[in-house]
């Protein structure tokens, strides 16, 4: 489904889901296109972070942080 706004997780312009459960408007990478869900329910489901949709967290070596605005 084609929507207009920004990500609700990260903000992106480049929006194509609403979630099916909360109805936030995501883009791909924050859907899970199996569930019909955004990561941040399937955070809720499955414990995680939703920013972090993969679950992996090591896309980053030790000791390096993350500044978002």
């Amino acid at each position: 489904m084609s929507v207009s706004g920004l990500c609700e997780i990260c903000q992106r312009p480049d929006v194509d889901h609403t979630c099916d459960r909360c109805g936030n408007l995501v883009c791909d990478r924050h859907f899970d296109a199996q569930r019909g869900i955004c990561s941040e329910c399937v955070a809720q489901i499955e414990g995680g972070d939703p920013a972090d949709p993969t679950g992996t967290g090591d896309d980053m070596p030790d000791g390096v942080d993350t500044y978002r605005f």
